[in-house]
């Protein structure tokens, strides 16, 4: 996979999730995809993964992750981005995140996220 292949699955990535069009962003990883998330754990298969997003609408009001910076090497890239969001209570979040991406085939295989953990507590109050 060139770097440019892997770069357009990154933007695809950002656009369909500020699309809030999390099927589609689904689509996007493999089908025995692996993913560590800091809010939801370790989540294997993509059929977990799709039954997972399906609260999303729910958690957020706006959601805008704003990607800043993208670096490719080869299977591997990595994404800084800036979250924007507005809970389902109101709340406002604003969090700095890096994303790290191994993709294969045209599908992201595993992904791993990182970020101040501290902005997403307005989503287990109330």
């Amino acid at each position: 996979m060139s770097a440019v292949d892997a770069r357009q699955i990154l933007e695809k990535y950002y656009e369909y999730a500020n699309a809030g069009d999390w099927d589609r962003w689904c689509d996007l990883f493999a089908d025995d995809q692996v993913m560590d998330e800091q809010l939801a754990g370790h989540i294997e298969g993509l059929e977990v993964l799709r039954s997972m997003m399906k609260g999303m609408g729910t958690m957020y009001r706006v959601f805008r992750n704003k990607p800043v910076h993208f670096l490719v090497d080869g299977e591997k890239a990595a994404a800084v981005s800036h979250l924007s969001a507005v809970s389902a209570s109101g709340e406002a979040i604003e969090a700095e995140v890096m994303n790290f991406f191994r993709i294969v085939d045209g599908k992201i295989a595993y992904m791993a996220n990182y970020h101040d953990t501290v902005p997403f507590q307005v989503l287990s109050q109330g």
